[in-house]
């Protein structure tokens, strides 16, 4: 029998991630606000939902960004640690 292995493979992050973060929450919370013009929903209640969501969501992304950031720098100095003692 055949094990799966359901954990996402680490990828190494990309150049920019809270400006591509920042990004991606601003069309999703302009996806909020041309939602409501599509269904003739107030634009005011649109504006200040998208404007909870880009921030509580892209403070969330940052916060969680540092983590893994500083979770990196940890291991490579612990690996560049490691490798001036093998010598």
């Amino acid at each position: 029998m055949r094990k799966r292995r359901w954990t996402m493979p680490e990828q190494p992050p990309p150049r920019r991630p809270y400006r591509d973060t920042a990004i991606f929450h601003l069309v999703l919370a302009a996806l909020i606000v041309v939602t409501a013009l599509l269904t003739g929903g107030s634009i005011g209640r649109s504006l200040v939902y998208a404007a909870g969501f880009f921030v509580v969501a892209t403070a969330y992304s940052f916060w969680r960004w540092r983590v893994r950031l500083a979770e990196e720098a940890e291991r490579a100095s612990a690996r560049a640690g490691s490798r001036s003692r093998a010598r």
